[in-house]
């Protein structure tokens, strides 16, 4: 069942135009973040993608959708874990394939369209 702001999954664009693939089922074509190498504390020390960590999500946003996808739709910026992903390079640029199951969050907008205010 669909909410009133959430159209259906026939209205929604499956992909971007330009790209040569269509997904199928539950899957996602997601496009990792270009931050997602490095990023910065707090106090704005800059700590480098090979700094050790616990176990670490990463956001990706979404470029494509399968016609069984619920809840993401084309656009979406998501939160998955890195190990549970497929890469694919299409056009000279990496993908990654997830099922929607192994999206464990969507970010909503902040107001002003300036980005989501989320950083784990």
């Amino acid at each position: 069942m669909s909410s009133p702001e959430t159209p259906p999954a026939a209205s929604r664009p499956a992909s971007r135009p330009e790209l040569p693939i269509r997904m199928l089922n539950d899957r996602l074509l997601v496009h990792l973040d270009g931050d997602a190498a490095e990023r910065r504390s707090s106090a704005g020390i800059v700590i480098p993608a090979t700094a050790a960590v616990g176990k670490r999500l990463t956001w990706g946003a979404v470029v494509a959708v399968g016609q069984h996808v619920r809840q993401v739709t084309v656009g979406d910026r998501v939160l998955f874990d890195p190990d549970e992903r497929a890469e694919v390079e299409l056009e000279a640029d990496t993908y990654l394939l997830l099922r929607e199951k192994d999206v464990h969050a969507v970010a909503e907008p902040r107001d002003g369209g300036q980005g989501t205010g989320l950083y784990l």
